[in-house]
């Protein structure tokens, strides 16, 4: 059996999913795009700060109050697929899936949340 500080050292340890994120309004469809190192922090952190009231972002704040919060959906849009390849870095894998996804998606101005290009989180 393993000890409390084997399983906490393997959790540490792991491989934790990079990718794209989005926090979609399914009434009007915009999205805030997000991107992460560590997708498990950024969704859950965002799903928090919209039922506390307090999150950054005014107007998704304001659509989440007045909308509901069965109104939006907090979804990963894609993983990193990590090469065993010694000149992969994942940062910029990351860096050319947040471009794709930001073409695709649009999320600033009318279609989203986003106030800029720059969606990388933590």
């Amino acid at each position: 059996m393993k000890t409390r500080k084997e399983i906490h050292r393997e959790y540490k340890e792991r491989v934790k999913p990079s990718g794209i994120f989005q926090v979609k309004n399914i009434v009007n469809g915009k999205v805030l795009l997000g991107s992460s190192l560590n997708l498990e922090g950024p969704l859950n952190r965002h799903r928090f700060m919209l039922k506390i009231g307090s999150h950054p972002n005014k107007a998704l704040q304001k659509d989440w109050d007045e909308l509901g919060s069965d109104n939006f959906v907090f979804e990963i849009l894609e993983v990193v697929k990590v090469k065993d390849d010694p000149n992969f870095s994942l940062k910029d894998e990351l860096t050319l899936l947040e471009m794709i996804w930001l073409e695709k998606l649009q999320p600033v101005g009318e279609h989203g949340y986003n106030v800029n290009a720059r969606i990388r989180e933590a």
